[in-house]
């Protein structure tokens, strides 16, 4: 990889690391530190993942506006400025306020990272886009892992490790960003006729692949909400669902020697790939019908974790690929926003369903989503073939 990639995954990596060391431990916190209920609790988080949608909107719109540079360094502005408050005044309910702005601030970086690379590293397709999904999963495992430990010491540690780790990110980017010119940027200076048809096409079409790609998110939320509670009531501990997430977090990067080489042979085939993909995701539902036990579930996590190793970079791929000139960072942030929405109303409809049906009667709803997810999968170039034709 080009060095300027390297660059930008290292930065995501120790962003998603500060992120991560606080996220998993938010309702903790929240419940048993300030006293709320849990239901606030998840008010608040739903509050939060609202912000970081709005924040991936806003990162995407920048990028196109302003470059990658000023977009990530406002991000990271507005994410030290909530940390710096959360550090100092963490009660209630200046706790929400706070956490509310670091949902924005970081909402706006993730798309400008994967606008950044597409645009200084076009050639390399999928491969920069996998490189930062990496980063992000290996600062996912790091994070709550060491989160963890600090916060069994002190919250008020985590708070300044996490403020800590931006400032390195804020370092960096200054750094080693602020020169970085994206080939958007560089293509600022011609005047190039819009094709206003081709351009309806492509949104078009990213409308069309986003509405399999939020169904999926859907799906995906369960993990870490409804199913979180069904594992415990089969009688396993906090620490083993815990597990769970770290055999995810490796298995992402040790899979990697093994699914690339089917990734490049697929490379031009982007929807095999996400067909492939779904149809894993949607197995390792069926296994959860039949767990009992966590070897059952660790089964069904590993099928869960090849299916998403397919999925997840291929939709920012995607993205770039139908982003007409100067719109991939908008591109980038609309498919963010579709991951944060699905992450907002999955648990919600998840805990409804639990509620008045069952949780079989919720796999198997998930199930006959992921089905239907194929079907955009398939089909969501067709208004840019029309066009082309």
């Amino acid at each position: 990889m080009p060095r300027n990639v390297w660059l930008l995954v290292i930065g995501t990596l120790i962003n998603i690391t500060g992120s991560s060391l606080i996220w998993p431990l938010n309702t903790i916190y929240m419940h048993e530190h300030l006293g709320q209920s849990l239901s606030i609790a998840g008010l608040v988080l739903m509050i939060n993942a609202g912000a970081t949608m709005l924040g991936n909107l806003v990162g995407g719109y920048l990028f196109d506006k302003f470059g990658g540079y000023k977009s990530i360094m406002f991000g990271i502005f507005i994410t030290i400025f909530s940390l710096v408050g959360i550090t100092f005044w963490h009660g209630w309910p200046h706790y929400v306020w706070f956490l509310t702005i670091m949902g924005f601030g970081s909402g706006v970086v993730t798309p400008v990272m994967f606008a950044f690379v597409g645009s200084v590293w076009p050639e390399g397709g999928r491969k920069g886009f996998n490189a930062i999904y990496l980063a992000q999963n290996l600062g996912v495992a790091v994070g709550p892992a060491v989160g963890g430990v600090i916060a069994d010491k002190s919250f008020d540690y985590l708070f300044v490790s996490n403020l800590g780790l931006y400032i390195i990110f804020f370092i960096l980017a200054t750094v080693s960003y602020r020169n970085m010119i994206s080939n958007v940027e560089k293509s600022k200076v011609k005047d190039s006729a819009v094709n206003n048809t081709a351009n309806r096409a492509s949104f078009y079409s990213l409308l069309i692949i986003s509405g399999g790609f939020l169904l999926t998110w859907v799906a995906y939320s369960q993990w870490p909400s409804t199913l979180s509670t069904h594992i415990q009531q089969q009688g396993i501990g906090l620490k083993e669902y815990s597990l769970l997430w770290t055999i995810n977090g490796l298995l992402i990067i040790l899979l990697q020697p093994i699914i690339s080489p089917i990734v490049q042979k697929y490379e031009k085939q982007i929807k095999v790939q996400l067909v492939i993909g779904i149809a894993i995701m949607m197995l390792s539902f069926i296994v959860i019908i039949f767990a009992d036990s966590f070897k059952i579930f660790a089964v069904s996590m590993i099928i869960l974790t090849i299916g998403e190793i397919f999925v997840w970079p291929a939709v920012p791929t995607i993205a770039n690929m139908l982003a007409p000139e100067g719109k991939g960072g908008s591109y980038q942030g609309i498919v963010n926003s579709i991951g944060s929405i699905g992450r907002m109303i999955g648990p919600l409809f998840g805990g409804l369903i639990v509620d008045v049906y069952s949780m079989n009667i919720l796999i198997l709803i998930l199930c006959m989503m992921l089905i239907i997810a194929i079907i955009p999968c398939l089909f969501y170039d067709r208004p840019v073939k029309k066009v082309q034709h």
